[in-house]
C-alpha cells in the first residue's frame, strides 16, 4: 500500500484526485462515516427552477454530508443536532417515516447548515442559518426507509445532552454495524492464503480514525473498511514490514504502527483495536514473523549508533520519537524536536559561535529568565498538584500551526471550519522564536519539517486565503531569517546547525529533559520542567473514571492539550563522541607512554599506519581462517600469552599446567606445573622474560623463562584467582574471595632470585566472587564482572566504584573496554552481549545469541567472540547482526588472544586444542 499523499512527513489524506473532494477530515473530530448513496440534491421541487444535483450522499455519526459530482458545487455538511425533521419527503404527520411511499427521496428539515469546498478550493466553511428542508433521492428507492431509520437513530444519539451518553450510542450502533459485517475473504491476494486470525479496529490518520476489519493471514496484513473509503481493502506483504510498534491512542495501549521502511517518520498503518488482547495477538503474530527478518530495535541500540557517529542527530531524535510513541498519524503526539538556532537576526549565521544555539539544557520556558521567575512564583502558591507551565511544548493546535500551509484542511478540521485569526498564523521564523522566549503561555518546540528537506510548510504554494493581518498584508509565505537566501537554504543551515559540533556536544542535556530522567520527579523539578500531571503517561487512569461525561471531557482535554513522550531512559543520557572528547579518557594513557619511552617522530607515522592496518582487519575479520591445531593440553584452556615476535605461544590450562609452545617448530617446548591446581589465565611481562599465571590455589605465580623456574609467588588471596591483568609495573587480580586487589612492585624484569616485596595498593570490594576483569589502555578505569551478573567499573585513580550495573542473569563471562574508553561490552551464561557508557553507567546495546560467549575481543563496533558451541561469531554491534559463524572447536572457546596489527588469532578451548587463525583478504 502506497502511503496516501506524497511522502512528505505529514500524511496529506487530501491529495488524492480532485474526484475525492471528500475526505474525512470533513467529519468533526471523533466523528465516524459510515455509508455512502448515490443520489440527487432536488432543489428549488416542484417550481420551475428545479434542480438535480448529481453527487453521494454520505450518512456520517454527527451529520449528512452531500458531495456533489459538479467540483463548482461546495460540499453540503448537515449537522444531526440542528435537525428539526428528518423523515420521507411529502409524507405527514409523526409517522411519516413508516408510511409507504413510492418516492425515493429523503426530507431534512434544519436549522443550519455548512458550504465547503466551493470549486474545490479550501477555505473556511460558510455557513447558512435558519429553517430550511433539503430533499435528496436515492438512486436506490428501496433504500430510504433504511437510511431514514439510521438517520432518525443517529439523531437520537446527537440529541442526548451528555456528551457521554452520545458517546456511548453511537459506540452501540458501530459495533452492531461491525458485528453484523466482517472481512470479504475475496479480497485475499491468493486462494492458498491461510487466515490466522480476524479482528474489529479502526485505521487511524491525522484527527481521523476509520472502523473496519483487520485480518492476518501467513502472507499478509489487511484492513477493510467498513465504509469503502478511501479504498476497499488496505494491503500490507508481511515481508515488506520492517518495524512494528504498540502504541498509546487516547491513553489506552490500543494502536500498533507498521513500516514498511528503515527510517522513513510516516507508517504504512496505524491500526487502533478495541481490545488490548487483539492488539497484542496482532503484535505477537507480525513479530514472530519478522524475528527471522528484522532484528527488534530499543532505545540503547540506536544510543551506540548515534554515539559513535553512524546515525546522525536528526536521525537518532526520529527514532527516539518513535520509540516514545510519537507518531506522524497521532497529532497529540507528534514527533517533537528541539529550537537549536537562537539568532535570527544576523545577516550571517555562525555555526561556531556557541551564542548562535539556544541553551538545550533548559526547556524552552526556562530560556527566558525574567518569564521563569513569574513562572516560578506562580508555581509556589500554587496548590497541589503543582505544575509549571500552563500549555505544553507539542499539542494538535501547535504542529497544524507550523504546517497549514500544506495541510489547511486538517487546521479547518480541528478550527471547526476556520482558520486561526491572521496575526496568530505562522507568519514569521523570528517572531515565533520571540514569542516562545518571552510570551506568557508559549513554551512549544519544533517539528522534524524543520529539519528535513520538503520546504513546502514555509510556502503558501497552495494559494489559501490564510487572512489579511493588521499592518494590511496578507498572510503568504512564512519570513525567514536575514541569513536564508530561500526555504532551501533556511532548512540545509537548520540541519547544518542540527548536525553541528555544538549540537552534538549538548543534544543529550534536551534528550534528558524530553525522553530522559529529568521529564519526572525531583529532577524535573530541578530542571523547571514540570507540565500539567494530565499530560504525563499514567497521569489519569481513564477506566477508574465512572462517570462517562467525565471520562469524554477528560481525554478530549488530554488530547488537546498534548501529551509528554514516553519516558525512555531514567538515568542521564551519555553524550556524543564527537573529536572534542574523544581523548577526554586517553589522556592519562599518552602521558603514561611519553613519560615513559619518547616517541619519535617516525614511531607516530607508523602508529597511523598501524590504525589503518587495525581498520582494515576488522572490517574483513569475517574472513578468518584456520590455519592450524594442536591438541597440547589434558584439560581446557584457560589462558593465552603470546611473546613479541610471536614465536613462542604460553597457554594455561584446568589440567594445572602452564606449557610453552613454538610457533616455528610447532613442538611443545616446556610443562611447567606449580600445584595440582588449575591454573584460570597467564600474561607475559614486556621484555618476555617472565609469565603470570592465577591460580585456583589462591595464588600468583611467576614464572622466569630465562631460568626455567618459578621466580615468585603473590599468596594474595583467600579463594581461586580468576584473571590478572598488568600494566606499568602494577598487578590486578581478581578472586572468587569477592576482591579485585592492586599490587605495586611487580617489575616487567624479574631477574636474579631475591624475592619480591608486593605492596597491596588497593582492594575493590565486591559483595560476591569476580570472575573476570579488564582495564582500559590509560589503566585509569578497570570493569569487573562477577558471578552474580553484576558489571562495576571502577576508578582506579581513587579506588571508587563508579557504576554497578546488574547486566546479566548468571555469571559474567567476560568484559572489555573499547579502544577509546568510551564504552563496555560484556558477555554472560545467559548469552547476552551487552554495551555500557562508561560516562553514565547506562546499557545502550544489548543483543543475544542462544549460547553463552566465554571470550571475545572488540573494537568498539565490531566483535570476535568464542561461544560455548565452540564457533566464532562476528557481531556488528552497530547493525544489531550476526555476520558471521566460523567453525571452530569442539567444545566451548574458553580464551582468546590477537596480535597488535589484529591479523592474526589464537583461540583455546575445552577440546584441549590451541587453534591459530589468519585473516585472508
Amino acid at each position: 500500500m502506497g502511503k496516501p499523499g506524497n511522502k512528505h512527513e505529514i500524511l496529506l489524506l487530501g491529495s488524492f484526485p480532485p474526484k475525492f473532494r471528500f475526505s474525512l477530515l470533513l467529519l468533526n473530530l471523533e466523528e465516524y462515516y459510515f455509508e455512502q448513496h448515490t443520489a440527487n440534491h432536488i432543489q428549488h421541487r416542484g417550481s420551475q427552477n428545479e434542480r438535480k444535483i448529481r453527487g453521494s450522499l454520505k450518512i456520517c455519526s454527527k451529520s449528512v454530508i452531500f458531495e456533489p459530482d459538479a467540483i463548482s458545487q461546495p460540499i453540503i455538511k448537515i449537522p444531526l443536532r440542528d435537525c428539526i425533521k428528518i423523515g420521507k419527503h411529502g409524507e405527514n404527520g409523526a409517522n411519516r417515516h413508516l408510511a409507504k411511499a413510492k418516492s425515493g427521496g429523503i426530507s431534512l428539515i434544519f436549522s443550519q447548515v455548512y458550504f465547503i469546498k466551493e470549486h474545490n478550493i479550501v477555505a473556511p466553511y460558510k455557513t447558512e442559518r435558519g429553517e430550511m428542508e433539503y430533499v435528496f433521492e436515492l438512486d436506490v428507492s428501496g433504500k430510504v426507509e433504511d437510511v431514514v431509520e439510521t438517520l432518525l437513530q443517529l439523531h437520537r444519539a446527537s440529541c442526548l445532552d451528555k456528551l457521554g451518553d452520545q458517546t456511548a450510542m453511537i459506540t452501540a450502533i458501530l459495533q452492531s454495524r461491525l458485528a453484523r459485517t466482517s472481512f470479504d475473504k475475496n479480497r485475499f491476494q491468493s486462494v492458498s492464503e491461510k487466515l490466522h486470525m480476524e479482528c474489529k479496529a479502526e485505521m487511524v490518520t491525522p484527527l481521523v480514525t476509520n472502523p473496519g476489519h483487520v485480518c492476518i493471514t501467513d502472507t499478509n496484513l489487511y484492513f477493510q473498511p467498513l465504509n469503502g473509503y478511501p479504498k476497499p481493502v488496505v494491503q500490507i506483504t508481511l515481508q515488506d514490514v520492517r518495524r512494528i510498534y504498540k502504541r498509546r491512542h487516547g491513553l489506552m495501549p490500543l494502536g500498533l504502527e507498521v513500516f514498511c521502511t528503515e527510517d522513513d517518520l510516516c507508517s504504512d498503518i496505524y491500526l487502533k483495536f478495541y481490545e488490548p488482547q487483539d492488539r497484542d495477538d496482532v503484535y505477537f503474530y507480525i513479530a514472530t514473523y519478522l524475528e527471522h527478518h528484522v532484528a527488534e530495535r530499543t532505545a540503547e541500540s540506536y544510543t551506540l549508533q548515534w554515539q559513535r557517529g553512524h546515525l546522525s542527530n536528526r536521525q537518532y531524535l526520529l527514532h527516539l520519537n518513535n520509540l516514545a510513541d510519537r507518531s506522524c498519524n497521532d497529532l497529540s503526539q507528534y514527533p517533537v524536536f528541539p529550537w537549536i538556532i537562537s539568532d535570527y537576526c544576523s545577516a550571517e549565521l555562525d555555526l561556531s559561535n556557541p551564542g548562535t544555539f539556544r541553551d538545550l539544557s533548559k526547556p524552552v520556558g526556562a530560556l527566558n529568565k525574567e518569564r521563569l521567575e513569574r513562572l516560578l512564583m506562580r508555581y509556589q502558591e500554587m496548590p497541589e498538584p503543582k505544575f509549571m507551565y500552563g500549555s505544553h511544548y507539542s499539542s494538535p493546535g501547535y504542529v497544524l500551526f507550523y504546517l497549514v500551509r500544506i495541510a489547511p484542511e486538517y487546521m479547518l478540521c480541528l478550527q471547526n471550519g476556520r482558520f486561526d485569526n491572521a496575526d496568530r498564523m505562522f507568519n514569521s521564523i523570528a517572531e515565533t522564536w520571540k514569542n516562545c522566549l518571552d510570551g506568557a503561555t508559549d513554551f512549544k518546540e519544533l517539528i522534524p519539517e524543520f529539519y528535513g528537506d520538503d520546504v513546502s510548510f514555509l510556502v503558501n504554494s497552495l494559494k489559501l486565503d490564510l487572512g489579511k493581518r493588521q499592518g494590511g498584508q496578507m498572510v503568504d509565505d512564512v519570513e525567514l531569517p536575514p541569513w536564508a537566501q530561500s526555504p532551501e537554504d533556511f532548512l540545509q543551515k537548520s540541519q547544518d546547525a542540527l548536525e553541528s559540533n555544538y549540537v552534538s556536544e549538548h543534544l543529550h542535556e534536551w534528550i534528558d529533559l524530553i525522553f530522559g530522567y529529568k521529564q519526572k520527579g525531583s529532577d524535573a523539578v530541578g530542571a523547571h520542567n514540570v507540565f500539567h500531571p494530565l499530560t504525563y503517561e499514567g497521569g489519569v487512569d481513564l477506566n477508574s473514571i465512572e462517570d462517562p461525561d467525565e471520562k469524554v471531557a477528560m481525554l478530549t482535554q488530554i488530547l488537546e492539550f498534548g501529551q509528554t513522550p514516553k519516558q525512555l531512559f531514567v538515568t542521564p543520557h551519555p553524550r556524543r563522541i564527537t573529536s572534542k572528547f574523544k581523548s577526554l579518557f586517553q589522556t592519562s594513557s599518552c602521558n603514561a607512554s611519553t613519560a615513559d619511552s619518547p616517541v619519535s617522530p617516525g614511531e607516530e607515522s607508523f602508529e597511523d599506519l598501524t590504525e589503518e592496518s587495525k581498520t582494515l582487519a576488522w572490517n574483513n575479520i569475517t574472513k578468518l581462517q584456520l590455519h592450524e591445531q594442536h591438541k597440547i593440553h589434558k584439560e581446557a584452556v584457560t589462558g593465552i600469552a603470546v611473546s613479541r615476535n610471536g614465536s613462542s605461544v604460553f597457554t594455561t590450562s584446568q589440567d594445572s599446567t602452564l606449557k610453552m609452545f613454538s610457533k616455528e617448530s610447532k613442538m611443545l617446548q616446556r610443562s611447567i606445573s606449580f600445584s595440582n591446581m588449575a591454573l584460570s589465565s597467564c600474561l607475559l611481562l614486556p621484555g618476555d622474560a617472565t609469565v603470570i599465571s592465577s591460580s585456583w590455589d589462591n595464588n600468583v605465580y611467576f614464572y622466569s623463562i630465562a631460568f626455567g623456574r618459578c621466580q615468585d609467588t603473590l599468596m594474595g588471596h583467600d579463594d581461586a584467582v580468576s584473571k590478572i591483568c598488568w600494566h606499568d609495573n602494577r598487578l590486578y587480580s581478581a578472586s572468587w574471595d569477592s576482591t579485585v586487589k592492586v599490587w605495586s612492585g611487580v617489575p616487567a624484569e624479574m631477574t636474579g632470585t631475591k624475592r619480591h616485596q608486593f605492596d597491596m595498593l588497593a582492594e575493590l570490594e565486591h559483595d560476591v566472587s569476580v570472575d573476570t576483569i579488564s582495564l582500559n589502555a590509560a589503566s585509569t578505569l578497570l570493569v569487573s564482572g562477577t558471578k552474580e551478573g553484576t558489571v562495576n567499573i571502577w576508578d582506579l585513580t581513587t579506588a571508587t566504584i563508579l557504576h554497578q550495573i546488574p547486566c546479566h542473569s548468571g555469571t559474567v563471562c567476560d568484559t572489555a573496554f573499547s579502544p577509546d574508553s568510551r564504552h563496555v561490552l560484556s558477555t554472560g551464561e545467559d548469552g547476552c552481549l551487552n554495551v555500557t557508557d562508561v560516562q553514565t553507567g547506562m546499557l545502550i546495546s544489548s543483543m543475544t545469541s542462544d549460547q553463552p560467549q566465554r571470550c571475545f575481543i572488540w573494537d568498539g563496533n565490531s566483535v570476535l567472540s568464542g561461544s560455548q558451541s565452540g564457533e566464532l561469531l562476528v557481531w556488528d554491534l552497530l547493525g544489531g547482526k550476526i555476520s558471521e559463524r566460523i567453525q571452530g572447536h569442539t567444545g566451548a572457546v574458553t580464551c582468546m588472544w590477537m596480535n597488535e596489527q589484529c591479523s592474526s588469532v589464537i583461540t583455546g578451548g575445552e577440546d584441549r586444542q590451541i587453534m591459530f587463525w589468519k585473516l585472508q583478504y
